[in-house]
């Protein structure tokens, strides 16, 4: 199969093998694994934070961070797409209390006048708000990335009303390769920031969490009833610590790949999407006009050997990650200019 349903389904390296096999451990949630004391500290080095804390996946992450910022009954606010949204499972309301105020923005990149309007002052009517969170990569918008001065004006004026900052950075170094900004900058005036070793940087588990040495440390504790407390877990931050040091690299090679398929898949009759907005390593992609549900144009691709994700409606999405090669993404192209070729694109 040439899977490109997500870049979560990434294989470790060899590398990654045998640095996990090896890997010197100890029990974590007594502070006492030095593999993963090791990651945390070079994780929290390079996003230019005080700490950091590992955390057995992002949405626990974003859930850690959440609770940090905010006391029940606050407002957070995010995009209408937001990933803490509609892929948490409502942990903003089930573990923190709060309620999320979603800004509509057609991109996934909400601009400090949208949030602006929907602070709600705590007067007695209104559940105030606390957080501003956004995503940098946006996941259902194609990858989309915020310009670094929109990330600075946003905290900077944020920070001005008492309100913190989050970054869901999952794939924040897909966006530190495509932008030219480090992680560093990216994250310098953000409160906290999650990042995925899973994803584009190929480990098997994990994502961190960083910010101030005093949230992270408080974060622990959120982990631990979270049920993150994974005991000897350097064997996964052994895969993270190579991961974070050797991956972001050759990110580009799949923003290439990406884009490459963008620009087949505009030309493929029935298909609808703006290859020259594909920056990272997601495309997504309009299938209204194949006259195909996304359930069947899936299951047909699939018994051809591709698989492909859906991104809500007719939109279907592509993406690109260490273990696809160009060779991969155009056998998967050509696959889908053989299903697409016996059926009439119809007329919307």
């Amino acid at each position: 199969m040439i899977d490109l349903r997500s870049d979560t389904v990434t294989k470790p390296t060899e590398a990654m093998r045998r640095a996990m096999a090896s890997a010197e451990v100890g029990d974590d949630v007594y502070g006492e694994d030095p593999t993963v004391n090791a990651l945390e500290k070079r994780a929290a080095e390079v996003l230019g934070k005080e700490a950091a804390l590992f955390v057995p996946t992002g949405t626990m992450g974003n859930t850690i961070a959440v609770k940090l910022h905010t006391e029940p009954g606050n407002e957070v606010i995010c995009d209408d797409r937001a990933h803490v949204l509609d892929w948490e499972l409502a942990m903003t309301a089930w573990f923190s209390g709060c309620l999320v105020r979603a800004v509509p923005t057609g991109n996934g990149i909400m601009t400090w006048a949208q949030i602006e309007a929907h602070i709600k002052p705590g007067n007695g009517f209104y559940a105030p708000t606390a957080l501003v969170t956004i995503e940098h990569t946006h996941n259902m918008h194609g990858g989309t990335l915020y310009e670094l001065a929109s990330i600075d004006e946003i905290c900077d004026r944020a920070h001005e009303r008492g309100l913190k900052v989050h970054i869901d950075g999952a794939r924040i170094f897909n966006a530190s390769v495509a932008s030219g900004h480090s992680v560093a900058r990216i994250a310098q005036k953000a409160d906290t920031v999650m990042f995925c070793l899973s994803k584009g940087l190929g480990a098997p588990v994990g994502s961190m969490l960083v910010g101030t040495a005093t949230a992270i440390a408080k974060g622990r504790g959120l982990r631990k009833r979270l049920g993150g407390g994974m005991r000897q877990s350097g064997m996964l931050a052994a895969a993270g610590l190579i991961a974070l040091e050797e991956m972001p690299a050759r990110l580009h090679e799949d923003h290439a790949n990406a884009k490459w398929i963008a620009e087949g898949l505009a030309k493929i009759p029935g298909l609808a999407l703006d290859p020259e907005k594909v920056r990272t390593n997601i495309v997504v992609f309009d299938i209204a006009g194949t006259g195909l549900s996304f359930a069947e144009l899936s299951a047909k691709l699939k018994a051809k050997g591709v698989l492909i994700s859906t991104a809500g409606g007719t939109r279907a999405r592509a993406v690109t990650h260490l273990n696809v090669s160009r060779e991969d993404c155009e056998t998967a192209l050509q696959v889908m200019e053989e299903v697409l070729a016996v059926c009439a694109p119809k007329v919307i």
